[in-house]
């Protein structure tokens, strides 16, 4: 027995043993899947931990273990090479260049990531303010990853106007249709006929009950901080996919970069359930729960990994503009906050005296 099929027998065996441990946030449909799911979690972090201490080269080479297409380099996508609208030159189509975007195989995918935002986060302008986020976040770094130099129309009306609206749109009728729903859960064997056990068996896959994750943002400062902490969470682990792809030479298409979301998604799923409960809990001693945890460490150690192996990859340095751009946002949000702060102490004074 190679040493492949050994280690797959002993994360069969962690994760089984992984599943007898209670977890009781989300119950659907089956409090084992998400201890399943913290269990394959926690072997991803390990999983990372071991690449972090590699070196660049050797962890290129040991992505073949994994698949047998990896550890060759290959040339980044350029969607900005070509900007213009019309192509007069070309005979067959003369908008070749939106055609070829907008029927490109991940309009699909950007879609269906920002339906399943929306039904984690259930905030629309929250989710607003990520899809604006990550298109800042590409023009940020476009100097530094050739897949994020686009096209004003790609990234303004593709990407923003018309997959992310579309996404966020059937997201939030998702969520909508949800809250509306009256859930009476009758078990299986109690159903009158075939087709009523069916449907109960189906519904087994959907929420117990449906709660409303509320935000509040403007709250305070401080609850102003913990929601934007989130929204720098959730793009490092954006940023951390296309930076680990051109790191460690992973094509886009490659399977380990669908499984990768799929774990993530599954796993920000209570983490998002966690977090929100954390800030609605008003109890005067309160703890987050392990997979906020969790997801943060996995987080970190992705980012640990691209500043790693990204070292020496990147000779272009940041536009000096962006730099300025990016110092005032720090320095506004400082006096912003501070001058929130100071209004509220001041107020709460007024109120004492």
């Amino acid at each position: 027995m190679d040493v492949k099929h050994r280690l797959c027998i002993f994360i069969s065996l962690y994760l089984r043993f992984w599943s007898f441990f209670v977890y009781r946030v989300l119950i659907r449909p089956h409090p084992a899947i998400w201890r399943l799911v913290h269990g394959l979690a926690v072997i991803y972090l390990v999983a990372l931990t071991f690449l972090l201490f590699q070196k660049r080269d050797h962890a290129q080479q040991f992505m073949k273990y994994l698949h047998p297409d990896l550890g060759i380099e290959l040339p980044e996508r350029s969607y900005g090479a070509d900007c213009r609208i019309y192509v007069p030159e070309n005979p067959t189509n003369r908008f070749k260049n939106v055609y070829d975007t907008l029927f490109d195989e991940f309009v699909l995918a950007h879609i269906l990531g920002w339906w399943g935002k929306a039904i984690m986060i259930r905030n629309q302008p929250l989710l607003w303010v990520l899809s604006i986020g990550f298109e800042l976040m590409e023009l940020t770094f476009r100097h530094m990853l050739p897949n994020f130099n686009e096209c004003w129309w790609d990234s303004i009306v593709l990407d923003i106007l018309i997959c992310n609206w579309f996404g966020i749109w059937a997201g939030m009728r998702t969520v909508r249709y949800f809250d509306g729903k009256t859930y009476e859960w009758v078990g299986i064997s109690r159903q009158p006929n075939i087709l009523s056990k069916f449907k109960r068996t189906l519904g087994q896959f959907t929420p117990a009950r449906w709660d409303k994750d509320e935000w509040h943002p403007l709250l305070g400062p401080l609850r102003f901080i913990q929601v934007l902490s989130l929204c720098i969470v959730f793009l490092t682990v954006e940023l951390n996919t296309f930076f680990l792809k051109f790191c460690l030479w992973i094509p886009p298409r490659n399977p380990i970069i669908i499984y990768r979301l799929i774990l993530w998604w599954l796993i920000a799923i209570p983490t998002i359930r966690e977090y929100n409960s954390y800030l609605q809990d008003r109890k005067p001693v309160k703890k987050v729960g392990a997979f906020c945890w969790l997801s943060l460490a996995i987080c970190i150690v992705e980012l640990l990994i691209c500043i790693k192996f990204g070292h020496g990859l990147f000779p272009n340095s940041m536009p000096k503009w962006l730099v300025i751009f990016w110092t005032s946002v720090g320095i506004g949000l400082v006096i912003f906050l501070a001058t929130w702060s100071w209004q509220l102490h001041r107020s709460m004074r007024r109120k004492c005296q």
